[in-house]
């Protein structure tokens, strides 16, 4: 059955979320990019500050994927663009564990939201010093019946393996209702 799906793609400042969407979408890819004015201005030089929008037809199904901004003071647009969400990806940079405890923040924040199937996506795996999925998994507090998989954002391939485990994630939800 061909249906389309919204799945929001959050996570901390800096974990990738720009280039997650970027990786896949069948479509240029909508952003809302600006220059950093705070001190994570030495980190990247520009950052999200409403939404990035990507849409990607997979397998036949149609994804609509909407990026959140990672810095809390545009925290007001995750609720927004959590509304009428399918599911929900949290990418978590396995280089930087002390971001670790605002994935979950967020897990928490967004599963408040709705009840909707989510999982996290260790992002930058290939980079040195990135942690295991275990650590990442231990050190965001994620329960062990939730997907922790590897991710590089930067790569088609990758994304679209998450993106696959998320549907799935849908279809089994679908399938208990």
């Amino acid at each position: 059955m061909v249906a389309s799906f919204k799945i929001v793609v959050t996570g901390p400042f800096n974990s990738g979320k720009t280039e997650f969407v970027k990786a896949i979408s069948d479509i240029p890819v909508v952003s809302t990019e600006k220059k950093v004015t705070t001190e994570d201005r030495g980190i990247k030089a520009e950052t999200t500050v409403a939404m990035d929008y990507g849409r990607v037809v997979l397998d036949g199904d149609t994804l609509y994927l909407y990026g959140t901004p990672g810095q809390t003071r545009f925290d007001f647009m995750w609720e927004i663009l959590s509304g009428e969400m399918d599911a929900f990806i949290v990418l978590a940079d396995s280089t930087d564990s002390p971001s670790f405890p605002d994935v979950t923040e967020l897990v928490n924040l967004f599963s408040s939201f709705v009840n909707v199937p989510y999982l996290v996506a260790a992002n930058k795996t290939d980079l040195d010093g990135a942690a295991r999925l275990n650590d990442v998994r231990r050190g965001a507090r994620i329960h062990g019946d939730i997907t922790v998989m590897p991710c590089v954002a930067t790569q088609k391939s990758s994304v679209r393996q998450v993106l696959l485990q998320v549907m799935d994630l849908i279809r089994k939800q679908q399938a208990g209702r």
